[in-house]
């Protein structure tokens, strides 16, 4: 809804602007692209671009693609909006000095001004950046609060009517798509993949009517998808420490693996498959990133003088778990 609003509100004043012979350059950049948007060269090489200069992918300093961007703009008067979607990736990527850079583009330009849209999920973004950056960013932010169930049902209703055939809905379905996704932060994208994965699992099974059991499925198999994909995407030693809770949790009598035998047997896995191992304490943090994935159960036990640890519990469905245990080994061992 963020992006949508941005680019409805940008095509109204560039009609407004026409009408009053202001001219408005947008441009729009998805900081989340890899060859757009991961280092400040890319960033301001890509927005000279936009204004017609030829800049190589590497090799020039980056001081002076800021002034051929500078060149690029001469000395027409206008007024450039950059929208700058997932503004939290640029940063964590390319640092916030970026973002002050792009600031203080305005002071070097004779009859130009730039301002910054930027677009986050993150509420606390701007809150990390280095108060120098914040003071000359002079940001106002306007917060999009996540869709409720009643208006989630009003957009999944407007799609389902283009998606599918009358009465192919059974009653309710509209309304349990909604709730699940009210539920979680209110995404009307979880929404509309929730409702397209329960007609295609009906369609499967030749189904006429798309039933509350549909999405029920979707749900689950939305859920083993993400999980698996997670996994799939992570570093060596996020992989090689779930291998390792894996195995434990194969050889143990025990319900609980302490985080002490998964270090254990994590640095006999980085010996066999030559992985330089983390310290104790970092596998601690991957354990408990695993935690907050709801990929593991890890629960903090004090063990009075001699320190902490954590009882882990793997809580994957054993299908999942048998997957991921393959894809996990492929990953490894090659």
């Amino acid at each position: 809804g963020k992006t949508v609003c941005v680019r409805h509100t940008t095509k109204k004043l560039l009609e407004v602007a026409k009408q009053n012979n202001v001219e408005i350059k947008t441009i729009y950049l998805n900081c989340k692209l890899s060859k757009i948007a991961d280092t400040e060269y890319r960033l301001v090489a890509q927005l000279a671009r936009e204004f017609g200069k030829e800049i190589p992918p590497t090799g020039l300093p980056t001081d002076e693609v800021y002034n051929l961007f500078l060149q690029a703009l001469g000395d027409e008067k206008r007024i450039i909006i950059l929208i700058l979607d997932e503004i939290d990736q640029l940063v964590k990527k390319a640092g916030d000095a970026i973002i002050y850079n792009l600031t203080r583009l305005t002071s070097e330009l004779k009859n130009s001004q730039i301002s910054i849209v930027g677009i986050s999920n993150d509420l606390v973004f701007s809150n990390n950046l280095d108060p120098r950056v914040k003071s000359s960013l002079s940001e106002e932010e306007v917060i999009f609060p996540p869709y409720n169930a009643v208006q989630l049902q009003d957009i999944l209703r407007k799609r389902a009517a283009e998606a599918f055939k009358e009465g192919v809905l059974a009653e309710g379905v509209i309304q349990k798509c909604a709730a699940y996704a009210a539920r979680e932060h209110g995404d009307a994208r979880r929404a509309l993949e929730l409702l397209r994965v329960a007609g295609e699992l009906a369609e499967r099974k030749g189904n006429k009517k798309i039933t509350m059991k549909d999405i029920d499925e979707a749900e689950d198999t939305i859920e083993r998808d993400r999980i698996i994909e997670i996994v799939r995407n992570q570093p060596k030693q996020f992989q090689a420490t779930l291998y390792s809770i894996i195995l434990n949790k194969n050889k143990s009598k025990n319900k609980f693996i302490q985080t002490g035998d998964v270090y254990d047997t994590y640095r006999q896995l980085c010996n066999n498959i030559g992985l330089r191992p983390l310290t104790q304490r970092r596998i601690s943090d991957v354990i408990a990133e695993l935690d907050m994935l709801g990929i593991i159960n890890a629960k903090v036990i004090s063990k009075g003088r001699f320190g902490r640890t954590r009882d882990i519990t793997l809580i994957l469905p054993l299908s999942i778990e048998l997957k991921i245990k393959k894809i996990l080994e492929d990953d490894l061992f090659g």
